[in-house]
């Protein structure tokens, strides 16, 4: 525990509690905890459960920006805690649940409906051509990669579905992540599964639910750009609209 003697400063944190087997509505309590400059929010909150109030849940992992874990609502932004650094936010810190999911207990929002269309999307490689162990691997140049590396680089955190304002509105929106990764393998030169990604996300369900507010590029962590990739598919898919319309035009 730490001597408050040696604190830099006291943080006051108000946090969304909510206990399912308990009776009553969600609400906000206030703590008072010793904390120092370098820490982040996440450091912050384990001070709070591991010395003042240990019934407090919340998900975190790995406290290096990498897992995706400890991704809530604080001041009304979707952020990672082990990013958020204390000494950005000099007032009381409001924590909540990620927006736009239900909620499982205090900070920990359900993610069923973000991993079942994740899952929709096929986000792994499915192998343009098949090749046996003995063949080798599959080789790619630096530019392909660069193709789509940036998209690769998604943490699933979720922070883009919480600052979706369509998500929020439309829950059958397949979302920023699950499209931007469905993106990320479509434009992999050892890939063949697009096909069969574009029926789930060249929908109005999918990409064409998008309107492109950009508020997902402006919160992802990782600068992943979702906003970027949504609007890239909407290119593609209607460059293959065009074709498939084109070339019918053209057999009769």
């Amino acid at each position: 525990m730490m001597d408050v003697r040696v604190a830099e400063r006291q943080t006051d944190l108000e946090i969304l509690r909510y206990n399912p087997e308990i009776a009553g509505e969600p609400k906000l309590e206030r703590y008072t905890v010793p904390t120092k400059t370098e820490w982040c929010v996440l450091d912050a909150l384990n001070y709070l459960k591991d010395n003042v109030d240990p019934t407090l849940t919340y998900r975190w992992s790995c406290h290096m920006q990498v897992c995706g874990s400890c991704g809530m609502m604080i001041n009304g932004e979707p952020k990672l805690a082990c990013k958020a650094m204390l000494r950005d936010y000099p007032g009381v810190i409001r924590i909540e649940p990620l927006a736009h999911f239900p909620v499982e207990r205090d900070l920990v929002a359900v993610a069923d409906d973000f991993l079942a269309k994740l899952k929709r999307v096929k986000p792994y490689l499915i192998p343009l051509e098949k090749r046996l162990p003995e063949d080798g691997e599959y080789r790619q140049t630096p530019a392909q990669l660069k193709r789509y590396r940036q998209f690769a680089m998604c943490i699933n955190c979720m922070l883009c579905y919480a600052a979706c304002p369509e998500y929020g509105l439309h829950p059958k929106f397949i979302g920023p992540a699950a499209i931007s990764l469905a993106h990320r393998y479509n434009r992999d030169s050892r890939d063949g599964g697009r096909d069969e990604r574009q029926e789930e996300i060249a929908t109005a369900e999918g990409v064409w639910e998008c309107t492109f507010v950009g508020a997902c590029s402006e919160v992802c962590p990782k600068h992943v750009d979702p906003a970027a990739a949504l609007q890239q598919v909407k290119v593609a898919s209607t460059v293959d609209w065009y074709l498939e319309h084109f070339m019918s035009w053209v057999q009769k």
